[in-house]
């Protein structure tokens, strides 16, 4: 039993991997995503852990430690804690914050738009081309890697871009870009 338990705490303890970025990019993010980030590393650092650690102190001071619950899932749990930490602090110190409500005016896409655009159906649609990090598509939030987001980069206002998808290729006519 031993020996399965050093295997999972070994497997446990591998760095978690980054979302695959374009070689040689930077992890573009609005502020608001960096604050958050920053947000919850400050959290886990000076509140989570050390409450974890206190558990898994007292948990080892009642003895046997191979059956103790509050014990073993204590340290699982610092071990998950430590390992969001790694993950936070690599993706604060390769960050590129961009401030989309800085741009002079443009009707061009970049990174932090908020793009209106109508499809082949004539159905309208708005996304905001965000982070890796922030992208949530069910708010319209789309990484600035993601096919869409490629499509539209640094297309105008009332042009046409071809979005390749697996059904066919889509026009995609863009209707407004605004930066908030």
């Amino acid at each position: 039993m031993m020996g399965n338990t050093a295997a999972n705490d070994e497997s446990d303890d591998e760095d978690v991997s980054l979302p695959a970025l374009p070689h040689g990019t930077k992890n573009y993010m609005t502020p608001q995503c960096y604050r958050r980030m920053l947000d919850e590393r400050e959290h886990l650092v000076r509140v989570e852990r050390p409450e974890v650690a206190n558990i898994v102190a007292w948990a080892a001071s009642n003895g046997d430690r191979s059956e103790n619950g509050d014990y073993l899932y204590g340290k699982r749990r610092l071990r998950e804690i430590d390992r969001r930490i790694r993950f936070l602090s690599k993706r604060i110190d390769f960050a590129e914050v961009v401030d989309p409500a800085t741009r002079p005016a443009t009707d061009q896409i970049f990174f932090g738009a908020t793009v209106t655009y109508e499809d082949d159906a004539g159905q309208e649609h708005t996304i905001r081309i965000v982070g890796i990090d922030e992208a949530d598509a069910s708010v319209g939030d789309v990484s600035w890697i993601s096919p869409i987001a490629r499509a539209l980069l640094k297309a105008h206002e009332g042009d046409t871009v071809k979005l390749p998808t697996p059904s066919g290729v889509q026009h995609l006519e863009i209707v407004e870009v605004k930066y908030c």
